[in-house]
């Protein structure tokens, strides 16, 4: 069995399975990562501007020497830029050195409000973020949609949503938005949340697929079993079983080796699929990317997926 290379969205643009994720790329070394990794068979890179280093993902992509035209871009709209989506997008096309970006999500549903102290993660004297509760993700969306109509975005989608968002945000959309990228792996495999989006025709992409820095997946004995059996690493079939689930996958590494390495996916057994899609009813089911601003995004329901 071979599997996909590419998934279509429902704009009937093709997305490369697998990209290079470009979050906590400390700045001196993601330039570098991006640039490799271009020349290396990647075509695809995720960014966002609240990561601080899309200045340095614009260097690398034109480092590469690979063309634009041929490269896969997804960049994030900033929870304190809802109000103005299109300033948001200028900010993040002139760090990266582009006029266009192939797919542009909204990185969470909640708006923060700048403040003098500061303008992207600004937080109330007693240490809470700055949030408005009031806001409406729906204006946000028909902001979404007005970039993807003006043609600066090949795509629109949300990062980050949960069904009952998302079941709100329909209410009033126009366009579907094409994916939801969300913190997934075997431990948090969301299988609602994946069979609400199959259902709607939006792509699920997968962030921290190897769980993040100090997280138990890499060392999970069943993971590790699956891993033997089939000859390669633990963050091999932490990889595949994503694309085994037509799950875009986006790790993230600067070291050039783990680079090339998880670019590989294989095809996983069905047997292998049931044992990793039930690790978290077992019990192990664990959040890695907790928000500050708080569990009422929805993210509680996610826990008993």
């Amino acid at each position: 069995m071979s599997l996909p290379t590419h998934f279509k969205l429902n704009t009937g643009t093709k997305i490369p399975a697998v990209g290079l994720g470009t979050w906590r790329s400390e700045p001196g070394q993601v330039r570098q990562a991006v640039s490799f990794a271009l020349k290396n068979g990647y075509t695809h890179i995720d960014a966002a501007l609240i990561y601080g280093n899309e200045h340095e993902v614009g260097q690398g992509i034109k480092d590469s020497g690979v063309p634009r035209e041929k490269i896969f871009i997804t960049s994030k709209l900033w929870n304190t830029h809802q109000p103005n989506a299109a300033e948001g997008l200028q900010k993040t096309l002139d760090a990266l050195g582009t006029d266009y970006l192939d797919l542009y999500l909204i990185h969470w549903p909640v708006r923060l409000v700048p403040n003098e102290f500061n303008q992207l993660l600004p937080v109330n004297p007693d240490g809470t973020r700055c949030v408005d509760r009031s806001w409406d993700q729906s204006e946000t969306w028909r902001q979404m949609e007005e970039l993807y109509k003006g043609g600066k975005v090949k795509a629109i989608g949300v990062a980050n949503w949960s069904i009952s968002y998302l079941e709100e945000l329909k209410k009033t959309w126009t366009v579907v938005p094409a994916v939801n990228q969300v913190e997934l792996h075997p431990f948090l495999p969301q299988h609602a949340l994946k069979d609400w989006c199959d259902k709607h025709g939006i792509q699920l992409e997968a962030y921290s697929p190897l769980g993040s820095e100090g997280a138990p997946l890499m060392s999970d004995s069943e993971i590790q079993e699956i891993a033997k059996k089939n000859g390669v690493s633990a963050a091999t079939v932490l990889i595949s079983y994503h694309v085994n689930r037509g799950v875009i996958v986006l790790p993230k590494s600067i070291k050039e080796s783990r680079i090339v390495s998880n670019s590989e996916v294989i095809p996983l057994s069905i047997e292998d699929m049931k044992v990793l899609n039930g690790l978290a009813a077992q019990g192990k089911a664990k959040r890695i990317n907790t928000p500050l601003w708080g569990w009422d995004l929805g993210f509680d329901d996610w826990y008993s997926q």
